[in-house]
């Protein structure tokens, strides 16, 4: 098991910067991959940004290429993303995720709110 603790987000003018944490615990060993995940009101859960735990991957959602960076830092077994000129329609809960061969793991949620 794995267990996600996220901590970060909040309200941010549009054009604005945030910056997500979250911290993973457990079979960490067990982990290929971790990233983030948002979901809007009305609206499914989408694909923002992962990182592979080890080696270089990094994939983002064209929505948010050249504006959000994700980072890890192993020692830390913690991921974070870094928000920079956030817009309106970033609002949503964020949920960090990690992935191990055959299970999903999913942190508790963060609320990220851009005001115009």
């Amino acid at each position: 098991q794995v267990q996600l603790v996220q901590s970060g987000g909040g309200l941010v003018q549009a054009g604005g910067s945030l910056r997500l944490s979250c911290a993973a615990s457990g079979r960490t060993n067990s982990m290929y991959q971790i990233g983030w995940f948002r979901q809007a009101p009305g609206k499914g859960r989408e694909f923002v940004a992962n990182i592979a735990w080890s080696g270089r991957s990094i994939n983002y959602a064209d929505s948010v290429k050249g504006r959000f960076t994700i980072s890890r830092d192993n020692a830390r077994n913690t991921v974070y993303l870094q928000m920079n000129s956030l817009k309106p329609e970033d609002t949503a809960v964020y949920y960090c995720n990690a992935r191990s061969i055959g299970a999903d793991y999913w942190g508790q949620g963060t609320q990220v709110t851009v005001s115009s």
